[in-house]
């Protein structure tokens, strides 16, 4: 997809080595593609073995620059207004502009508390990142595609949790139906100026994500988070709802991720996307 030589692309949730940012930002260097890659941590820590010593954002820029692209790492929480605009004001003083807004990054928060017993602050933790995040970046990213939009393209990212209610994930799913609705939204706003705006709604996937119900359920149940860690891994085969019989892997996004912002995909805007195996 040669279209993409050139353009400027700027990607949250790039900094964890299992994480679908990371597969993104990569994957669009290849194409390509001048990169900055942003998250709230610069090197998040994952409790997979092997991944001791990961670098995060730094590594991520490395790996970019290997490939013969350029990019740039900013730590920001995209939860703060005043974070998110410094961030985009940093891209613009080292690109000029961005072409691309992939907006991957997120929190899961609880996945087993009910709502009679969930807290303020939890469910305030959750709608700040995952929905009000969605909407500073995303606004202040397209205040810049507008001038001259035609081409540029946002992407971001819902859930099945934005299709349907699960028992536990209250916070989740309230922040990622509002989601899907903000990209709605912003797709009929941005349609006059030729912008695309897409939602990809991820089934199961193979990501860090995962990480901290992981390290709950070996404190529920008494169990070092490397035995909570098998028990994952044994899940890892067919399982319940996925005929293709096991979690989606982040290249895989990456590579629905670069049709949406690729020429091929510029009559699809306002479409919410979802890749989960057949879960459906």
């Amino acid at each position: 997809m040669n279209s993409l030589e050139g353009k400027v692309a700027l990607v949250t949730g790039a900094a964890s080595k299992r994480g679908m940012g990371h597969a993104v930002a990569v994957r669009l260097a290849r194409e390509g593609v001048d990169v900055v890659v942003l998250d709230k941590y610069a090197a998040p820590r994952s409790i997979w073995p092997g991944d001791e010593g990961w670098g995060g954002l730094d590594t991520v820029v490395d790996e970019i620059r290997s490939l013969g692209r350029e990019a740039l790492a900013v730590v920001a929480d995209v939860s703060s207004g005043k974070a998110v605009d410094e961030a985009v004001a940093k891209a613009l003083k080292k690109f000029g502009k961005i072409d691309i807004l992939v907006h991957c990054g997120g929190i899961r928060g609880s996945m087993t508390t009910p709502i009679v017993e969930l807290t303020e602050e939890e469910w305030r933790a959750i709608l700040d990142v995952n929905l009000t995040g969605s909407f500073l970046i995303s606004k202040a990213v397209a205040g810049t595609m507008i001038p001259d939009g035609e081409g540029k393209k946002i992407v971001l990212f819902g859930s099945m949790a934005a299709t349907k209610g699960y028992a536990g994930s209250a916070g989740y799913c309230a922040s990622k139906h509002g989601t899907l609705g903000l990209a709605r939204t912003l797709a009929a706003e941005l349609a006059q100026y030729k912008i695309n705006v897409n939602i990809i709604n991820p089934g199961g996937f193979n990501t860090n994500l995962r990480d901290e119900a992981i390290i709950k359920r070996a404190g529920a149940q008494g169990i070092s988070v490397s035995e909570a860690i098998e028990q994952e891994a044994k899940k890892q085969g067919p399982g319940p709802g996925i005929p293709l019989g096991r979690l989606g892997e982040p290249e895989e996004i990456a590579d629905l991720v670069l049709f949406l912002v690729s020429d091929q995909s510029k009559y699809i805007t306002g479409e919410a996307i979802l890749i989960g195996g057949g879960i459906t």
